[in-house]
C-alpha cells in the first residue's frame, strides 16, 4: 500500500474540530472498568458501559455533521480503492490470524474450544454470514476507527510540530488499539485471544491514518472475520 492512487491519501487536518475532546470519554470508561471490583466487572450491562458510552460520545459529535463523512473517511469516491485494498487486507489477515487462532494458540497450551460457547459460536451461519459480521465491522470500524482513532489524531496533532508525527499520530494509534482490544466485552467474549485484537487495530489504525479511508478498515475487518469464523468454526465443530 505504499502507491495508493490519487485520491487515497489525505493529510490529516489541523484545523479546530468541535467536540473531537469526547473522543477521550471510551477512554477514561474503558480504564474506569478496569478499576471496578472483580464482581462488578462480571456484570454484563458493566461490561458494555465503556461501549454504550463510545457510542453516546459519537453520537454528540455526529451532532456537527456538515462534513461527518469526510471527517470519517467515507467519501464516496474512497469507495473503489477501500473495496480493493480492504479485500487484500482482510484475506492476508485472515489467514495470519486463523493460523494463529488454530494453530500457535493450541501449541502455546491455550484452549480454544471455548469458542463454540460464545454468542458467535452459538448463533446459525446463516445469521452471522454475512449479515451479523457485516454489521459489527461497520459500527466498529465508524466507531473505534472513524471516531476514536480520527478525534485522537486531532487532539495529538496539536502535541506535534513534525509533519510524519502529525500524519502517523503513535499517541492516537497506540491508546486506540489498546482500548479495542481491551474491550472490556472483548476481553470477555474471547479470553487470551483478545491479543490479536491489538495487531488488527494497530494495522487497521495504520492504514486510516495513511489513507482516512475508512472504506479499507470496514471491508477488511468484515472478510477477516468471514475467514476467522468460518475456518475456526469447521474445524472445531
Amino acid at each position: 500500500m505504499t502507491s495508493p492512487e490519487p485520491g487515497l491519501r489525505e493529510t490529516p487536518t489541523q484545523a479546530k474540530e468541535p467536540r473531537a475532546a469526547l473522543a477521550l470519554l471510551p477512554v477514561v470508561a474503558t480504564l474506569a472498568f478496569y478499576a471496578l471490583p472483580a464482581a462488578l466487572q462480571e456484570q454484563t450491562f458493566v461490561q458494555f458501559a465503556p461501549q454504550i458510552v463510545a457510542y453516546l460520545a459519537l453520537g454528540f459529535w455526529a451532532m456537527h455533521g456538515q462534513i461527518l463523512v469526510s471527517r470519517l473517511g467515507l467519501a464516496k469516491e474512497k469507495m473503489r480503492a477501500g473495496l480493493r485494498w480492504g479485500l487484500l487486507t482482510g484475506l492476508l489477515l485472515g489467514c495470519l490470524n486463523t493460523f494463529a487462532i488454530l494453530v500457535a494458540y493450541p501449541h502455546l497450551g491455550y484452549d480454544i474450544d471455548f469458542l463454540k460457547t460464545t454468542l458467535h459460536g452459538r448463533l446459525p451461519v446463516i445469521v452471522m454470514v454475512p449479515w451479523f459480521i457485516c454489521s459489527i465491522a461497520v459500527f466498529v470500524e465508524v466507531n473505534f476507527r472513524g471516531f476514536l482513532l480520527g478525534r485522537l489524531a486531532v487532539l495529538e496533532s496539536k502535541l506535534w510540530r513534525s509533519g510524519v508525527a502529525q500524519r502517523f499520530s503513535p499517541l492516537a494509534l497506540i491508546t486506540s488499539s489498546l482500548i479495542f482490544a481491551f474491550d472490556p466485552f472483548m476481553v470477555n467474549t474471547f479470553q487470551h485471544l483478545h491479543w490479536i485484537a491489538v495487531w488488527d487495530g494497530l494495522i487497521w489504525g495504520s492504514i486510516y491514518l495513511r489513507t482516512r479511508n475508512l472504506y479499507i478498515t470496514i471491508v477488511a475487518h468484515a472478510v477477516e472475520v468471514f475467514i476467522m469464523y468460518s475456518t475456526v468454526r469447521m474445524a472445531i465443530g
